[in-house]
């Protein structure tokens, strides 16, 4: 089983390294001149996915980045988001899957529900209110932070050390990473709903990454590919990103296999504060424009990054 996700994942990746490469040899001449000093873009995508590895959102950093330097426009933003991310990914996928003990038969389910559902949950997902979910959920994450600080501290006890999901805690596993995978599409990440749920279903925490970053390498390229097709991306930050992210990517995920799990759940517990903090600013952020009367009227929906 490990062998057909790992194969999967490759399949999918490949498929994308085709259509961008060739669009790389079309734009040869001209895809270095586009925004953006190549010095400071190789150092920054090193940081952006040495967090990513730990789970903290390249989508997040690279948004608030790109636009205060001006390096994407606002129309090449979301598709830049996601192909710059495919080859970092991928190789923190094969990187954790090949050195985290985590059970094959719940990787794989869970990778294989979380692709499911990102294709399969837009239809539904775009009807709900994305606003009152992100309360929700970022109310849920706070929570979650606290509990895993209260076992940290003994003040409650732990039994994250499992590896493998019993059938009934699998298909509860299943259903939310369905659900995780359909909120992507509407700005919605799903790193530290992952965590949670692992931690809440007694597994060992680092058995999260494995699972994260699989879930994405099998359905973030597929999507990408349209994105070239389009040119509705950043080529030269893509590129960039193929080498100097991978570079920071092997750097942290030797720290992530190498710390002791005592010091993995701290990481979690930043990361989910992380995510609530940025959660509720997006959900304030929201309702303060929406009441705004200039910006009532013209807003339909919120872009999918």
């Amino acid at each position: 089983m490990q062998y057909v996700l790992l194969t999967l994942i490759g399949v999918a990746n490949l498929i994308f390294i085709v259509a961008f490469a060739k669009d790389l040899y079309r734009k040869r001449a001209t895809f270095l001149k586009e925004p953006g000093n190549p010095v400071a873009q190789s150092i920054s995508s090193a940081i952006i996915y040495f967090f990513s590895t730990f789970g903290i959102s390249d989508f997040a950093i690279s948004t608030v980045l790109y636009r205060k330097m001006k390096w994407v426009s606002d129309r090449r933003l979301p598709g830049t988001l996601n192909t710059q991310c495919v080859i970092p990914v991928a190789v923190m996928a094969f990187a954790y899957i090949s050195s985290v003990e985590v059970g094959m038969r719940t990787l794989f389910t869970l990778v294989i529900a979380q692709t499911v559902g990102a294709y399969i949950g837009p239809r539904y997902v775009v009807k709900l209110p994305v606003n009152a979910i992100r309360l929700f959920i970022a109310t849920g994450l706070v929570v979650a932070s606290a509990v895993i600080t209260a076992t940290q501290l003994d003040w409650i006890p732990s039994n994250g050390t499992a590896t493998e999901l019993s059938l009934p805690k699998l298909l509860i596993a299943t259903i939310l990473m369905f659900i995780y995978g359909a909120l992507n599409n509407v700005g919605i990440g799903s790193y530290a709903l992952t965590m949670v749920t692992i931690f809440a279903l007694g597994m060992n925490p680092v058995a999260a990454f494995p699972i994260m970053m699989g879930a994405c390498a099998v359905s973030v390229p597929i999507g990408s590919t349209e994105f070239i097709r389009l040119d509705s991306y950043s080529t030269k930050i893509t590129f960039i990103s193929a080498i100097f992210g991978v570079l920071g990517v092997l750097c942290a995920v030797f720290l992530v296999t190498s710390l002791p799990l005592y010091w993995i759940k701290w990481i979690v517990v930043a990361v989910l504060l992380y995510s609530a903090i940025t959660m509720f600013m997006a959900y304030r952020e929201n309702r303060e424009t929406t009441k705004s009367p200039e910006t009532a009227t013209t807003e339909t929906k919120e872009p999918v990054l």
